[in-house]
Formats: C-alpha cells, structure tokens, sequence
C-alpha cells in the first residue's frame, strides 16, 4: 500500500481577489473550481491548477478574514511548484523581479535548480526544476506553454524533533527516507538547517516531503499566508478504506474518510500537530462542469445546492478581471 505523491495542497488567503489575480495572472495557473469551503460555506475554497485539473497540480485556498500567518515549526512551511528545466527557471527569475515579487536567488537544493518566492501575503513557494511526469498547459494561460507550472512538489514542513514525525511517515505511511541536505537561511549568515527527504512511491519531486529540523523554534500560529494541510495521492476508495483501517490499527485518529464530492478525503495529525489528508485521484473536477468551462462559476456540490442562494449572499464578490 504506497501513496503515489502529492493531490493538493491548502493554504489560507484573506483576499481572494487578490490572491486569484496573483495565482492566474502572474503566476499563469488555471481556476479549475470556485466553490466553498465545506466546513464553512462563508469561506470561498479556489483550486488552481493546470490545463487539464490533474490530481498532483492543485493548489488550493480558504478564503478567511484572518490576519497574517505567525511563522514558526511544527507547520508547512514552503511549497515547491515544478518547472521542466533551467531555461524556465531563468524566464520565471527575470519575470517575478519585473513584476516585483518577493524572490531570492537561483540555487540548487537537492540536486535541483530552485527559486524561492513569495505572494503578496508572504505564501513561501519555490519553483524547482523538475520534468518528471506528464504537463498539461492551459492553452489561455497568462505564461507560455514551455515556461507553465507542471505541478507540485515538493512540500517542505519543519518539526521540532525529527523523531516522531519519521516514524509516522516511514512505519505508518510508508515513505521512504532517501536522503538529506542543508538548507541556508537567507538573509542569516551562517544559520543553517537540515532536511530529511521522503519518497512516495512515484516519480520525482511531486512524490516529495522534505522535513526541516528546527530545533528551540516556537511553534507557528495560523493566518493568512499560511498552510493549512497537505493532500496526498490514494488512486480509489478502496485503498483510502485500507488507510483509513491502517491509521486505526496504528492508534492514530483521523476523520474517517469524507466524500468531498471531487475526491474523498482522510484527514490526520502528525504528532508535530501538522495536518496531512489522503485523497482520492478520482472522480475530479470535470464531475459537474465541461471541462472547457472549469471555474467560471460558483460551484457547490450536491449536498450545499439547495442551499445556493443563502452561500452566494454570504460570499464577497470574486472580482476576477
């Protein structure tokens, strides 16, 4: 029983806006589904991804009126975009700084090219150079085809002790510790951090999570600009049930799986308090909307659709141009 890489990851903006303007126009992302929060139908929920909404590609947003992230351990705390090779990387360095977002320099961090960057909101992201797996550019796209986001990966979290965190990601998720490496702090010469790469069973760095020890650090406070969960890939119901059986086995509760409509869901802690999701490849996002059409309405699943005319009241306008 393998998980084969990331599905999606969650993060909380407090302007959705904005963060829509960011993620579709300077970053090129396709709005795959405009829908709510399902826990809080005040709280839009947008997915972006790319041209074809695969599993793997979305990155995600809670839409809350909340103030900014307090950054600390035991959280998510950077988010890797891949790009297919070197010359991409170079197109996305001159066009983040003309559009003057928050970047740091090109460096090479576990073999792979990688730029750090923020959004407007201080969301941490990195582009690295990856052409493993399939892409599937969206065709109106703000960036060109050769220079698009492929997907996600890999997830960077920090713990304060490594320990109980490998042992849930190697004995109850079956991860594999592959390797290691040294982060630099930038803007703090001479701070350096370890971390501890783990492999899902798929292919490069999508089937990634990279653990950062940060010893005697205070933990992080939740808000905009944060992480809220990560997803990870399970191909049906039937194996998401044996994880679910597993986790139980094991002593670790979870939500039991929820049907999310676009994909099932099993939720979980780890014991450094990090949420982590198991998520369904299918049915997708294509279940009750053309394909061609994806995002451009206000999408509910069947359970909230009698409630449509109380949530769209208690949404802010998305201004989208």
């Amino acid at each position: 029983m393998q998980l084969t890489g990331c599905h999606h990851l969650t993060a909380v903006t407090a302007d959705a806006s904005r963060n829509h303007a960011f993620y579709t126009q300077k970053l090129g992302l396709r709005l795959v589904k405009k829908t709510v929060n399902q826990d809080d139908v005040s709280a839009y929920h947008l997915f972006y991804a790319d041209g074809l909404a695969s599993p793997g590609t979305d990155l995600t947003f809670f839409d809350w009126p909340v103030g900014r992230e307090q950054r600390g351990t035991r959280s998510i705390v950077r988010t890797g975009l891949r790009v297919s090779d070197e010359v991409a990387l170079s197109w996305w360095e001159r066009r983040l700084g003309d559009l003057g977002v928050i970047r740091g320099k090109v460096e090479r961090r576990y073999g792979r090219a990688t730029l750090d960057f923020e959004d407007f909101e201080g969301q941490r992201l990195s582009l690295v150079v990856d052409p493993s797996g399939e892409a599937h550019p969206w065709e109106k796209s703000s960036v060109p085809a050769e220079q698009q986001i492929r997907g996600l990966g890999p997830i960077m979290l920090s713990v304060p002790e490594l320990g109980p965190t490998d042992a849930v990601l190697t004995r109850v998720m079956n991860l594999v510790r592959a390797g290691e490496y040294v982060l630099k702090e930038a803007g703090r010469a001479g701070v350096e951090r370890t971390v501890f790469v783990y492999q899902m069973s798929g292919v490069g760095a999508q089937a990634e999570l990279h653990v950062r020890v940060d010893r005697g650090m205070a933990p992080s406070g939740p808000g905009a600009g944060g992480v809220h969960h990560v997803a990870l890939r399970t191909p049906d119901v039937v194996q998401q049930a044996a994880w679910a059986l597993r986790l139980a086995q094991m002593g670790i509760g979870s939500s039991g799986p929820v049907d999310r409509f676009y994909f099932r869901s099993l939720y979980f802690r780890e014991p450094n308090g990090i949420l982590f999701e198991i998520a369904t490849d299918g049915p997708g996002f294509g279940v009750d909307e053309p394909m061609a059409a994806l995002g451009e309405t206000l999408a509910l699943p069947p359970f909230l659709e009698p409630r449509r005319a109380a949530i769209e009241r208690g949404l802010k306008p998305l201004v989208t141009a």
